[in-house]
């Protein structure tokens, strides 16, 4: 019993991880990576479509990211659809392919990407003591009901709190890539 509470919460913990993972990555740092365009959605014939599902994306330099529609009849719906995004970038469309140049960062823009990941990082902190909380709350619960002894319940509060420890800190080691990803020129 508790050994399923715990492997729950580890589960839902390295679930908050990947979820940074997947925000940092859309964080533009000055490199192009497809990966900034996770989150652009296009009109495909009236439904919402992940860019990726609608053309090929690819780096030709480090600066710049080049968007191959499988249908050129998409090209105008994928420039909007960046355009409508919020990462701030102008596609050029040539009537073939739409290139995307990724504009060198400035110094106060990264400071102030550092501070947006900080912000996230602190996010996914709360995400996983707010997961402990709730499994203690569950471990509690078999003890009230007399399913674990008082010894078991304090054992498992030591170890979701080793848990909880080892994935905030895996947490930050993400964050901190991100920072160093950012910060360099």
């Amino acid at each position: 019993m508790v050994a399923d509470v715990e492997r729950e919460a580890r589960g839902r913990m390295e679930a908050a991880i990947e979820s940074l993972r997947a925000d940092l990555a859309a964080i533009r740092t000055g490199r192009a990576a497809p990966a900034l365009l996770d989150k652009v959605r296009v009109d495909y014939y009236g439904t919402p479509t992940p860019l990726q599902q609608v053309a090929g994306i690819s780096v030709p330099e480090p600066n710049q990211l080049l968007i191959r529609p499988w249908e050129r009849s998409t090209l105008n719906a994928i420039q909007k659809a960046i355009l409508a995004s919020d990462l701030g970038l102008t596609p050029n469309n040539d009537g073939q392919v739409i290139r995307l140049v990724i504009p060198s960062l400035t110094e106060e823009r990264r400071r102030d990407l550092v501070k947006q990941v900080q912000r996230r990082v602190e996010e996914g902190r709360v995400a996983i003591r707010n997961i402990r909380r709730d499994s203690l709350s569950d471990v509690k619960d078999l003890e009230n009901e007399k399913e674990i002894t008082e010894d078991d319940f304090f054992d498992a509060r030591d170890r979701l709190q080793k848990m909880t420890d080892e994935l905030i800190k895996r947490l930050e080691d993400v964050g901190r890539e991100k920072e160093q990803e950012i910060l360099q020129v």
